[in-house]
């Protein structure tokens, strides 16, 4: 057990840090600026008072980066409570005013009081690449579907038959608006030479692409009023959404690449369902290590996949989604788990039975997923390639 507790209140500037012993009593109280040499000025100061403390955080990544960075470079342990149990516990403390000074002591005395904090690993430097390359990766594929969704609306306003007949998720359609949007420009080009102008620009299924355009513009002979600054601002954001679609495809590239120099990579791969975006989105959430959720029970919960009971009374056995856990980490496995269903017959079949339960697709995939993360924990603990069931799989 430590001797000190040491609790940051994490703030964008300037992080507070209060100091408390065993008995809850303030050793130290201090702002400090967000900066390599005050923190490390700190990390001194606390550790004169005792080499043998516990830090404690309520903000594990972004604007933290540099203190835990800092800390565990250090060999200090940092422990973490997220932030919705440390507002929770403030309820339970004197007063009802809200200070840094005040959140950094209940961080610390939460620290002293809890045995089930989560300390924090540095990971290795693989699954801090893979998080930093697929969080960029999420991020791009969001701001692209907010620019396909302007993209729509703003094509219907002078062109809505065009809108209709394009599909544009797909690269070709993009392709075609970022040169011609208006119904006059397509109808000018035609069939033939809108295809060719496609295929130049190696566009698949150019043919039937330029067919479509082209049969949606003879379907509007009017040319509405602002169609030309309409066409002028279709053609920005379509190319805006080649250029997400340019570095998704670069990102895609850089995580598969990465991913495969992790020990587990080749593991991973084999398991139905789990492709190169998918498996390093399971080690940026793991940090490449599972002996720290000792139990796949432990990773399951982690991953919101096991439901947590909400009894009462009289009232038990009623079990409820839970709150806190890994969006990232349940997004990888669910995702994967969908794919699976598709293209494993193990799968299938435990899929299928849950469906004849009664249960949804969600409730189904979910249940599925919960099986396979003891499949996945088994396969890399064993460092041995995913096997269907040999019953199964002679049956197939």
């Amino acid at each position: 057990m430590p001797e000190i507790w040491a609790g940051l209140d994490i703030g964008k500037k300037h992080h507070h840090a209060v100091v408390i012993d065993a008995d809850g009593k303030r050793l130290l109280s201090r702002r400090v600026l967000n900066d390599e040499t005050e923190l490390l000025q700190l990390i001194a100061d606390v550790l004169e008072i005792s080499g043998d403390v516990l830090w404690a955080v309520d903000i594990n990544t972004g604007i933290a980066a540099l203190a835990t960075g800092l800390l565990l470079n250090h060999g200090q342990p940092v422990a973490y409570l997220t932030g919705r149990t440390i507002h929770q516990a403030s309820t339970t403390y004197r007063g009802e005013g809200k200070t840094d000074a005040r959140d950094a002591f209940i961080i610390a005395d939460q620290a002293r009081i809890r045995r089930d904090v989560s300390m924090l690993r540095p990971g290795d430097d693989i699954a801090l690449d893979l998080r930093l390359l697929t969080a960029r990766r999420l991020d791009v594929v969001h701001d692209r579907t907010r620019q396909i969704n302007r993209l729509r609306a703003q094509l219907l306003k002078f062109f809505p038959a065009l809108e209709r007949a394009l599909d544009l998720t797909k690269k070709g359609p993009v392709v075609l608006l970022t040169a011609y949007q208006a119904p006059a420009a397509i109808r000018r080009m035609g069939v033939r030479r809108l295809e060719t102008w496609l295929r130049n620009r190696k566009v698949s299924g150019a043919g039937a692409l330029a067919a479509r355009a082209v049969e949606a513009a003879q379907a509007q002979m009017t040319a509405l009023r602002g169609e030309e600054l309409g066409a002028e601002l279709v053609g920005r954001l379509a190319r805006s959404v080649a250029a997400h679609n340019d570095e998704v495809t670069e990102l895609d590239a850089r995580i598969e690449a990465r991913f495969r120099q992790h020990r587990d990579a080749e593991i991973i791969l084999t398991l139905p369902g789990m492709g190169p975006t998918t498996g390093a989105e399971f080690i940026a959430a793991t940090g490449g290590d599972l002996t720290a959720f000792t139990t796949p029970d432990r990773l399951a919960g982690f991953a919101g996949l096991a439901p947590v009971p909400w009894d009462s009374g009289k009232v038990s056995g009623n079990l409820r989604r839970p709150r806190r856990y890994h969006r990232g980490l349940q997004r990888a496995l669910y995702l994967s788990t969908q794919v699976s269903v598709f293209f494993c017959p193990v799968s299938k079949a435990y899929y299928d039975r849950k469906r004849k339960e009664g249960k949804g697709h969600k409730q189904a995939v979910i249940a599925l997923a919960r099986r396979r993360v003891n499949v996945l924990w088994a396969m890399i603990r064993d460092q041995t390639p995913f096997q269907a069931a040999p019953a199964l799989a002679r049956a197939a």
